[in-house]
């Protein structure tokens, strides 16, 4: 029986552990946390739960192929899915711009706020029509089709295709500008930061999300997470917890061993990487094996940005059954140092739908705000006082609140600052590359990576996770994690089998 050592024991690890599992390899997943589930994950302050990773599930759609690999892996295996309303709300100048489920109320929603915008509207709902056509591809990656099943993926991929090229080629600013009303306008830029970002980002989630294809597991992220630790365990999996891994001992292109940090090593016949793309070139590796797409990635962080986000987590003792899960709403009080452009809105979320993250009667609610460059750099640099670093936090937090009780002053007196993270949060956990919780941002100047996750010059060690396709998130992770057994098991000459 062959051996497969994984590095990491995020969603990707997981999910190459429980296929490792199903093909009969013997695997082990180092982590080096002591909980399983990397970004996917959620922490417990003062009776309340934070859930610190899904957003937006892409996947809870009976019958797409996601679903069924997300059911395999077992992180939806009976589990309850809650369908919010709406997808998220924007208020700008007294008028609430709702992104509802219902593409028909969305549409009809806009036009009464705006009907001199009737055009626009219509030709933005129909283009997120068209993907409704479209799923998310869970099969073999390209690199393993043959001609055949190349040709029924270019051909499964007629509706998308057209809307790509249409707004893969103009920003999201550009496509906001579209509209007339200021707060169409403002409710669309605010998806991205101004610059160079592809309006696609904005079509996709809103498909995804229109189609049933998106919403949200009950239980939350941690949940999630610890039932893929359970299905990789009852499948004979091994995890060896607090253990980071530093270094690969490497012989003639073979990965012979890895060392950790509490001295021990571990040695198999196939390694997998399911970490920190950057960690696996730089730490592990020692630089030796440079992959020249990610080094023109990181070298291009204009054209290839990263992403991390301050998170903050509030409790409120009350319930928010008549605020939309997810708001943003204009501040003018919220200073934050390490932005170089004053934060104009919040981005809100509140779990009322969730009673066990919170005591009867109360809710937890997360702000979100996005951090890029230079808010990394300033991080970085702030962190090495670590007196100032938790004055800073603190400060923002109290901000935010001072902010919430601006908006809603009937919940003034009921708010308290339950923790905030920042992007060395994810440094420091899951040793994520200046923090960045998601894959590179797609541009339109950038161009799209496609990575296998092999490593040139190393015959038994890939790279898995979603570093290997954009934007990343949970769905490339699960995805890539799958592929790199799948890959595996071509080159040990057997069939591949989820079942």
């Amino acid at each position: 029986m062959k051996k497969i050592v994984i590095i990491g024991g995020g969603i990707a690890g997981l999910s190459a552990g429980i296929f490792a599992q199903k093909n009969g390899f013997e695997s082990i997943i180092v982590e080096k946390h002591h909980t399983l589930g990397g970004e996917c994950t959620g922490w417990d302050r003062q009776g309340y739960h934070i859930d610190g990773c899904i957003h937006w599930f892409v996947g809870t759609k009976e019958g797409t192929p996601i679903h069924d690999l997300w059911t395999t892996v077992g992180a939806l295996d009976g589990v309850k899915v809650y369908h919010p309303e709406s997808f998220m709300a924007v208020e700008h100048d007294g008028v609430t711009v709702n992104f509802y489920r219902d593409l028909d109320r969305l549409k009809s929603s806009w036009l009464g706020i705006s009907p001199e915008d009737k055009e626009e509207i219509e030709e933005f709902c129909s283009d997120i029509k068209r993907l409704h056509s479209f799923s998310v591809p869970a099969g073999k990656p390209l690199d393993l089709m043959n001609p055949i099943e190349k040709i029924k993926y270019i051909f499964s991929m007629k509706d998308v295709g057209p809307i790509m090229q249409k707004y893969g080629k103009i920003s999201v600013t550009e496509l906001a500008k579209k509209f007339k009303h200021p707060a169409l306008r403002e409710a669309i830029a605010s998806f991205m930061p101004e610059g160079d970002y592809g309006a696609i980002s904005v079509l996709f989630p809103l498909g995804t999300f229109t189609s049933g294809q998106s919403s949200i597991p009950k239980g939350g992220s941690k949940a999630l997470a610890k039932r893929m630790v359970e299905r990789y365990l009852s499948l004979g999996g091994t995890v060896e917890a607090s253990c980071e891994v530093v270094e690969a001992d490497i012989k003639g292109g073979t990965v012979k061993g890895i060392k950790c940090t509490n001295g021990k090593r571990f040695e198999a016949d196939y390694f997998i990487a399911a970490c920190d793309a950057k960690v696996l070139y730089e730490k592990l590796l020692k630089g030796r094996y440079p992959d020249l797409e990610f080094e023109e990635r990181y070298n291009n962080p204009d054209t290839y940005p990263l992403a991390s986000n301050i998170y903050i987590g509030i409790g409120y003792e009350g319930e928010m059954n008549d605020v939309p899960r997810t708001l943003k709403f204009p501040v003018e009080t919220v200073d934050i140092n390490q932005n170089q452009k004053p934060i104009e809105h919040l981005q809100m979320t509140h779990y009322d739908y969730e009673p066990n993250f919170a005591p009867e009667g109360h809710t937890v609610i997360t702000f979100a705000i996005n951090q890029f460059e230079p808010e990394l750099d300033a991080w970085e640099a702030l962190i090495k006082d670590k007196e100032a670093y938790a004055k800073e936090k603190m400060r923002i937090g109290e901000a935010v609140i001072d902010a919430m009780e601006t908006r809603f002053p009937n919940k003034k007196g009921k708010l308290k600052l339950l923790d905030v993270a920042t992007p060395q949060t994810y440094v420091r956990y899951c040793n994520a590359y200046r923090g960045a919780f998601m894959g590179f941002w797609p541009t339109i100047s950038g161009k799209s990576l496609n990575h296998t996750g092999r490593i040139k010059g190393l015959d038994n060690m890939l790279l898995s996770g979603q570093w290997l396709q954009p934007p990343g998130g949970l769905p490339v992770a699960v995805i890539t994690g799958k592929d790199t057994i799948m890959r595996i098991c071509k080159k040990e000459k057997q069939q591949f089998v989820t079942s």
